[in-house]
Order: C-alpha cells, then structure tokens, then sequence
C-alpha cells in the first residue's frame, strides 16, 4: 500500500460538484466543491477507517440517520449526474445497453450500471466502496425499485425497503405517517444496527435533525429573495448547486450549515445592490422571469443554461429543486419529533405528489414569483416527472393566463440533446413573451 497522500491530493483537486473551469463562482460553491471532495475522499479511505457504507438515493433519503449511524451514503443518481457533467456518461450508457438494457430505461440507472461495470471510478478519480448496505426510501418513482433489484445482483450486501405511501391529494395522513414510523423503528432501524454494530443513539439523530432544520431555514430564504426584482438567483440552474448539500450526503452536519449560511449572505448581499443571479458567465440582468417544471440536462448543462442566461431569462422556481423536500410548504425536520420527522420528509418529496398536486405548486411558484412564463423540460427517460406534462402545461395556461413553453432532453444521454432544436424553441418562446410585454407596455 501506498504511503504518499500524492494520489488523493490529486483526487481532492478534481471537480467534485457540477463546474466547468471556465465559470465564474461564488464562495458558496468554492466551498460546496471542497466539501464533496472531502466526502469522496473519506469513501476511498472507507475500508481502511472502518467505515460502513450504504447506497441510497436522493428524494426521501434518510442521511441523518445515516450519520447518527456513522456511516457513509453515496446517492448512484448524483454520481449520474456528475458522469454527464464530465461527458463520461455516454460511455458508460453504451457500455449497460451492451450488457442488455433497453434504450428506454432511464439513463441514471444505465449510467450507473455502466460505471459500475467500468470499475466504478467516482467524480474525484477515485474508486467508490462497495455498499454494505442498499437503503431505498421509495418515494414516487418505481424505477428505484428496479434500480435496487439490478445493484442486488452486483453486491453481496443486504437490502432494506421503506415503502412510502403516494400523496394522491397532496395531504400527508396520520395513517400515512404511523406506517412509515412503523418500519423505520421495525425495519429500517434494525437493518442499520446490524449492518453497523452499533445501537441507534437517538440523542446523536435529534441532534442532527436540529441542524438539518438550520439549514432549510437559511434554504427557504434563498428561495423567498428571488421574488425581488431583480431576482439574486436563478432557481433553476443555479439552483441544482443550493440543493446539492441538503439534498445528498450533508444534511443535518455543521458543513451543511456553514455553506448555507454563506450561501444566504451572498444572496443577501446581491438582494441589497440589486444585482441579478450569477451564471456561468458573470450576473445577468433580469428581462424575463420564467418557472420550470423538470430536471435539466446535464450532458450539456452549461450550453443549456446559457441559451437562458444569454437572453436575460430568470428562473424564479423550479420543480426539480424541489425533489429531494418542499421546504417552501412549511416542512422541516424536528428534533422533537425524530420518526414523525423522518417519516413526513420521506412522505412530502415532489416526486411523491399526485397530478393535480403539482400543477397546484406550479400554479403557486408562477404567482407567488410573479413569472412572465413556465417552461417544461420533458425528459425522455424519467417517468416520474414526464408523465402528464401537456395535461399540466395545458392546465396552467387557463389557470394562471401565462404562457406555458415545451421542450424535450434527456438527464445524461447525449443522444436526447439536440441543441440547435432547444435554443430555437427556447428563442422563439422568449420572444414570444417579449412581443406580449410590448403589447402590455403599450395597452
């Protein structure tokens, strides 16, 4: 075994949070950067520290009691993600249709599968650790459940399920919430003290729920200043970066504190000098304020979110930063409360919402952040938000009176990104509302 630190110094330099070398960044996301690399790096010294490691995934997740456990979570979507950032994800999509997955099943799952077969090497360089432990909080998407199934088969690890019950009228029910409490004190609790020989310390949890609470209370501010004009942030794009740390492995730890803190000073500071979001190529002056619905593309982030930012369109809110806890509707984590509290995030995800739901939430974010417009990205292999899409965008139109734009990509498959065809939609959807700005100017 090695005895230099030269490798993993190398690996702490890599990018370890979405970021292209030649943006601009704030502080808050220097620090994000820094934290994820940290976090990979303690996943390649797993073994070695004795450390336990369990797989999971983002909406619903359990990270608080995956660290009153002292264990480690890695999330397969996020690594997903990170793939398509680094344009690795094509590759490794090829390399699981080679291994017999259809072209249709999502693109996270064959990106995952296909990093695996190709030696799982994480977004530092590093390898990733096996799981000792597959944890799946469903909430709203069965393809998890498949997702899970194929991982099984590549790991000699146990598994544990917290099925969590569909909101089909947007309202979390005692019943609801009794049924999850009850498998995590029988099922999922249990699980984890096995796999990681210790008893659950119910203090280290509460403790941890007090600062996941901190946290979405500095969160929801970032959220609420973008009503000002202009707004300081873009809710979207910019967005995927505000939701990395509490949506993945540092909910509920004082790095995930510090870095909204921050984060909420910056925007604080923008709010006051009047200054616009900041984007990949320096703050942008507000023209149109837009609401989207979808996950973005992440093969080509950075062409797609300048398409917006170049013509001086806003993302006020977003669906997708939203999937993994709709803080905004009055939720937090309670440290009086630790199981309730477990329970009603996993129950409260938007993914977990039924139809009507959402078009509800939408409705709320184009009048509550005063939108010019709503967008919808349609992404071809993720079910869970695509299905229904033309019904809700139809729905929103009459309801709200703003005009409502299409467009279709995919999450990491490159073949799904037609870029000329997107920013033509997305031109002529923005000078479609500019021409109706003009004919209210001049009524």
């Amino acid at each position: 075994m090695s005895t230099t630190n030269e490798p993993r110094a190398e690996a702490r330099k890599a990018a370890a949070a979405p970021a292209a070398t030649d943006t601009v960044k704030d502080r808050s996301q220097l620090r994000q950067k820094q934290m994820i690399a940290d976090h990979f790096d303690k996943l390649a010294r797993a073994s070695e520290d004795g450390k336990k490691v369990v797989y999971t995934f983002v909406p619903g997740n359990l990270t608080e009691l995956i660290g009153a456990f002292d264990m480690l979570p890695v999330l397969p979507e996020i690594n997903a993600l990170q793939s398509g950032m680094r344009k690795k994800s094509a590759g490794y999509i090829a390399e699981a249709e080679k291994h017999g997955h259809s072209e249709d099943v999502c693109t996270y799952v064959k990106c995952d599968i296909g990093m695996l077969k190709s030696g799982n090497i994480g977004p530092t360089g590093q390898k990733l650790p096996s799981p000792d432990l597959l944890l799946l909080s469903y909430t709203g998407c069965f393809t998890f459940m498949k997702w899970f199934e194929l991982l099984k088969k590549e790991y000699d690890c146990p598994v544990v399920m917290l099925h969590v019950p569909y909101q089909p009228d947007g309202q979390i029910t005692k019943e609801m919430r009794d049924y999850v409490v009850a498998q995590l004190k029988s099922e999922v609790v249990p699980a984890m003290e096995k796999v990681s020989g210790k008893k659950l310390d119910l203090d280290a949890l509460t403790a941890r729920l007090a600062l996941s609470r901190r946290a979405e209370d500095d969160l929801c501010a970032v959220w609420e200043s973008a009503r000002h004009r202009p707004s300081p942030i873009d809710g979207y794009f910019g967005g995927v970066y505000y939701v990395g740390p509490i949506f993945s492995s540092f909910r509920g730890g004082e790095d995930a504190v510090l870095y909204y803190q921050e984060l909420r000073e910056e925007v604080e500071a923008r709010v006051a000098n009047k200054e616009g979001p900041m984007t990949p190529d320096g703050p942008v002056k507000e023209r149109f304020r837009l609401v989207v619905e979808g996950p973005p593309n992440w093969t080509s982030f950075y062409d797609f979110w300048r398409m917006f930012a170049r013509e001086g369109a806003v993302v006020v809110s977003s669906t997708y930063t939203r999937v993994g806890g709709l803080y905004d509707l009055g939720f937090r984590h309670d440290p009086s409360n630790p199981y309730e509290s477990l329970a009603d995030y996993c129950l409260g995800c938007y993914t977990n919402l039924g139809l009507p739901t959402r078009v509800d939430l939408i409705e709320r974010y184009i009048k509550r952040y005063e939108a010019d417009g709503f967008l919808i990205n349609s992404v071809k292999s993720c079910n869970s938000f695509s299905v229904g899409q033309l019904l809700m965008l139809r729905q929103l139109e009459e309801r709200t009176g703003v005009p409502g734009g299409f467009i279709e990509s995919d999450l990491v498959d490159p073949r799904y990104f037609g870029k000329a065809n997107i920013e033509n939609r997305v031109q002529s959807y923005l000078q479609m509302l500019e021409a109706k700005k003009q004919r209210g100017a001049s009524a």
